[in-house]
Formats: structure tokens, C-alpha cells, sequence
């Protein structure tokens, strides 16, 4: 699929979107800060009015007191510039998988994009060398595990905070290096951070919403993709079109479900002719199909709204209000919003793999498929007996799906009281995020074994006399035909099947306007 270039992204007063973070973790497009004279001296305000403050022994949580359950204890004024440096190297504990380089782009461009709302404190050349980070490709290497989603992404941040004063690891140019080695080969001299940054840069949802807005655009393609592939199926297993007619929709007009019932009804050509009916009602993968689909359609527009309030906000603590010369402690760290919508996203998503998975296995038994060769093998009769065709494919995507399914029990639920019971109700926001990146990885297993099964149903369809698809089908068809041939004898399809998850990762086919 070809794509225009996107604008550069500018961080600073306007709002970034979802598909703008997006565009930045896949290397689509430029982060640019806001260089205005006046924007640059909104945030060293803040920046100054912490130091008059230190000037006057005030007493600010996270800068003249310890952190968390801490804030009690008294950090004197001889020992404040070092508290920052502490506070990540304590917190250098992670474990787990590395982020991937996509997911490590999106945490920097979040945080950033929280540090840019001009209340947190820092100076311009904390956000610019942020910035460069992106720029320059620079990413922290950041274990996934070991934030509980308040008090911010504490642990996982601690790796940006470390790798921006030249500590740690970082990769670069596809290379694991010392952080302090690619400050030195950039010219950079390693931050050394001042009262309240390191709060700054790890009291926060940076990882979490960066997550969201990651699987956020999955989400969107999934939805659209599971709509070709019930299309196909219709056509596969002779189903009956009229099933999406616009009056029935106008009847129970859930928005996101009459959309997906209108791109079905574009993909069938409804008005034209159409085969015989082998059922006057089809069972239900087919026939409910826009609503099962019309609830994520319909969950996204909450979801979005969501996400990016979190993306545009501040929401580390304390913020510091340097026009009313006031520090404000609160608790915007906490993920509940992000935690409520990742696992919210997992059911949705464990219903489009569910749905799929039901389809697939109507398309593959005689007992339902209306005429198909079983486990739609594309044999001939001399050798029918010892084909497959697609049988395993089967047997895997319900595995997937069952993972799914299993995954979507709810992480919100899971708080867990932590550091001395000041931490003592927590969003579970992190682990939700990252919970919904593997039900769309599953899910989207499921989607590529149903679409090499739906094109191979189709192929069989034609081969038999089907008198032909409408153009959106047709050109799908020839899409898939180029990497996907028809099954005639037993072959092993994973790398096809990789080949088909790659396309969809990639967003490979252009799918409705």
C-alpha cells in the first residue's frame, strides 16, 4: 500500500493524534519541537520557578523530600542535586523483553508530548534532547515488566531518564551500544538532570499510552480486515448477502455496526445477482457478523478520546504552576484510563479472533460448507484421500483464539498494594497495554490463516463454477493471488502465513475509504 509522506510532528502546544505518534514510532515522519520565543519561555519559567523555590528551602515533594512512601523523609539542600540520579538508578530493575524499536519511538514521543504541556518543570534542553533522541534514532533499551501503572511507569521510564545522562544502553544504528559511547560519537554531552526532572521524565503513562496508541492503530486495520474476510466468506460458503441489508440496519442503528454492514454490502455488490441460498438464514459467524464487528467499531471513537487526552496531558506529579507560582501534588500518574481501555480493547479484539475462528471452521467441514472439499483441499480425486488442504491451519487458529480468550480477563483489576502502602491502589494500565498488544498479535494470527482459508474457499468457488466476484473481491483476489497460490497439494504454510502476518502488520492492503 503506498502512502503519502506525513507532515513533520511538532511538539509543543497543539495536540498530537494517534496516528501522528504512530507515524513517529515506524520512522514516518519527523519530530520537530516548537522553537518560538515565547513557547521556549513558557517552559523555562517553570524551570526557573523551581529554583527560586530551592532558593527559598521550600519544602516540594520529589525535590527537597524523598519519593513515595519517602516524602516524609527531609532531603537537604546539599543533597538535592543528587536525589534525580538516584531516583533512576534505584529504579534500574526491569526484566523481561526489550521493547521493540517501534514501541521504544512511541515512549519517547509520549513523554515528550506530556513534558511539552509546559507544567512539569524542566528546562527547553531536557525536551530538546528528547527530541534528538527521536531525530537521531537514539532508543533506550527498555525491559517491558515491572510497572504497576501508577506513580507513572516508573521502572521502564528510568531507562529514558538513564540513557539521557549517558548511562545504560542504548541501540543504535541496529547496534546494542553504551549510552554514554553514542553521546560521545553524536557530540552530546550526557545530561546531568536537575531538581525534578528525573521526576519528570518517569512520573508518568509515557509507556503505557504509547502502547495504546500502537495497538489503538492495529486495532482500526483489524476491524477493517475482518470485514474483507467475512466478505469472502459469504462468497466461500454461498451465504445469503441479503443478511446486511441497509433497511435491517436502519432498524437497531448502532453507528459502527451499520458501517460494517454498508462495507459489506460494498464488497457483495448486494444489488446484484446472486447463487442460489443453501439456508434462508445463515448461522450466526456470518449472519451477526457487523455486530459482532460493530462493537469495536463503535468502542473505537471512546477508546481514541481515551488515549489521546492521556497523550496530550501532564501527568507526572508534582506539576508545577509557574504563572501562580504554585506546586500542585496530585496523582495524575495514575493509568486508569488507559488501563480501562486496553483491557477493554483485549475483549473486543478475543471476539474478532472468536468470530474468525468460527468462520474458519464452518469453511473447512463438509457438514457446512455447502460443497467445498473438506479442509478445503484443492486436490484431485486421485489423491484427495491423502491431502489435508488446510486442517492444520484450523487446528491453529483455535489455539490462537483460545489464547485470546484467555487473555482478556482484565488487568484494572489486579491492583496490588506496593512500596510501603503508598502505592496502595494502582491502574495495572502497563501490563493492560501490554496484554492488548498480544491479543492483537493473536488475533492477528487468526486473521491470517482465516484470509489465506477465505481466499483459498474462493478459489475453489470459482473453480466450480461460481459466475465471479464484485470489483472490491476481485481485486483482493488478485492481490493475494500474487503471494498466496491455491492449495492443490499438501505444502507447509507457515511462511506463508508469516508472509500474510507481515501484509497485515504493514498495512498492507488498502481496505475502504
Amino acid at each position: 500500500m503506498t502512502t503519502h509522506q506525513p507532515e513533520p510532528v511538532i511538539f509543543g502546544e497543539l495536540p498530537l493524534t494517534i496516528e501522528q505518534l504512530v507515524g513517529l514510532a515506524q520512522r514516518r515522519a519527523q519530530a520537530l519541537l516548537q522553537n518560538d520565543p515565547a513557547y521556549r519561555e513558557k517552559i523555562a519559567k517553570g524551570a526557573r520557578f523551581v529554583d527560586r523555590l530551592l532558593d527559598k528551602e521550600g519544602v516540594i515533594y520529589g525535590i527537597t523530600t524523598g519519593y513515595g512512601d519517602s516524602c516524609v523523609v527531609p532531603v537537604p539542600l546539599h543533597q538535592v542535586e543528587a536525589l534525580p540520579r538516584h531516583l533512576y538508578t534505584f529504579h534500574g530493575c526491569g526484566l523481561g523483553r526489550l521493547l521493540s524499536e517501534e514501541a521504544t519511538r512511541a515512549v519517547l514521543a509520549a513523554r515528550l508530548q506530556s513534558l511539552c504541556q509546559g507544567v512539569s518543570g524542566v528546562r527547553i534542553e531536557l525536551l530538546e534532547r528528547l527530541q534528538a533522541f527521536l531525530d537521531f534514532d537514539v532508543l533506550p533499551l527498555i525491559p517491558e515488566e515491572g510497572s504497576v501503572g501508577a506513580s507513572g511507569d516508573l521502572t521502564p521510564l528510568s531507562y529514558v531518564a538513564a540513557t539521557l545522562c549517558g548511562e545504560r544502553e542504548v541501540l543504535h544504528q541496529g547496534q546494542r551500544r553504551s549510552a554514554a559511547e553514542v553521546h560521545t560519537e553524536l557530540g552530546w554531552t550526557p545530561l546531568i538532570l536537575r531538581p525534578k526532572e528525573a521526576l519528570a521524565l518517569m512520573n508518568g503513562t509515557a509507556v503505557m499510552t504509547a502502547l495504546a496508541c500502537l495497538a489503538y492503530a492495529r486495532a482500526d486495520y483489524l476491524l477493517k480486515l475482518a470485514t474483507r474476510i467475512t466478505a469472502l466468506n459469504v462468497v466461500a460458503l454461498q451465504g445469503n448477502p441479503e443478511h446486511f441489508d441497509e433497511r435491517l440496519f436502519a432498524a437497531k442503528p448502532h453507528p459502527g455496526q451499520t458501517q460494517v454492514a454498508a462495507w459489506l454490502r460494498q464488497d457483495l455488490a448486494i444489488d446484484a445477482p446472486t447463487a442460489p441460498l443453501h439456508r434462508l438464514q445463515d448461522r450466526y459467524s456470518l449472519r451477526c457478523a457487523p455486530h459482532v464487528l460493530g462493537v469495536l467499531a463503535d468502542s473505537l471513537g471512546l477508546l481514541r478520546q481515551f488515549i489521546e487526552t492521556e497523550l496530550n496531558s501532564a501527568n507526572d506529579n508534582p506539576l508545577i504552576d509557574a504563572e501562580a507560582e504554585r506546586v500542585l501534588h496530585g496523582g495524575h500518574f495514575y493509568g486508569g484510563h488507559i488501563a480501562f481501555a486496553m483491557d477493554s480493547l483485549k475483549n473486543l479484539v478475543g471476539n474478532v479472533a472468536d468470530l474468525l475462528d468460527r468462520q474458519l471452521a464452518l469453511l473447512v467441514d463438509v457438514r457446512y460448507n455447502h460443497g467445498l472439499p473438506s479442509n478445503l483441499s484443492g486436490a484431485p480425486a486421485e489423491t484427495a484421500m491423502i491431502n489435508h488442504g488446510f486442517k492444520a491451519v484450523q487446528i491453529g487458529a483455535s489455539a490462537w483464539t483460545a489464547e485470546a480468550l484467555k487473555n482478556s480477563l482484565p488487568a484494572s483489576v489486579f491492583s496490588r498494594s506496593t512500596e510501603c502502602h503508598n502505592q496502595d491502589k494502582v491502574s495495572m494500565g502497563t501490563i493492560a497495554a501490554r496484554d492488548a498488544l498480544r491479543s492483537l498479535e493473536l488475533t492477528e494470527q487468526v486473521a491470517a490463516a482465516a484470509l489465506l482459508a477465505a481466499n483459498q474457499g474462493v478459489w475453489l468457488r470459482l473453480r466450480s463454477g461460481h459466475e465471479g466476484l464484485p470489483a472490491p473481491l476481485a481485486a483482493m483476489r488478485e492481490q493475494l493471488a500474487a503471494d498466496f497460490p491455491p492449495v492443490l497439494e499438501d505444502r507447509a504454510l507457515e511462511s506463508e502465513l508469516r508472509l500474510c502476518l507481515a501484509r497485515i502488520r504493514g498495512q498492507h492492503w488498502r481496505l475502504y475509504a
